[in-house]
């Protein structure tokens, strides 16, 4: 089933608070509407962090 969540919080590659759209596709996640995957500050990002918690 397919599912679209939003994410809100602080994006340190914008320095700024931003909304995040991502797509699940049976709990796994298919797609997201920033740099995931591929920033330099994924590591300390609190996005980054709620997207990882849509693939367990």
């Amino acid at each position: 089933m397919e599912d679209e969540k939003f994410i809100t919080g602080y994006c340190r590659q914008l320095d700024a608070s931003r909304t995040v759209c991502a797509e699940t596709v049976d709990g796994v996640l298919e797609e997201a509407d920033c740099c995931y995957g591929s920033c330099v500050y994924e590591g300390s990002c609190p996005i980054a962090k709620e997207l990882d918690k849509l693939n367990n």
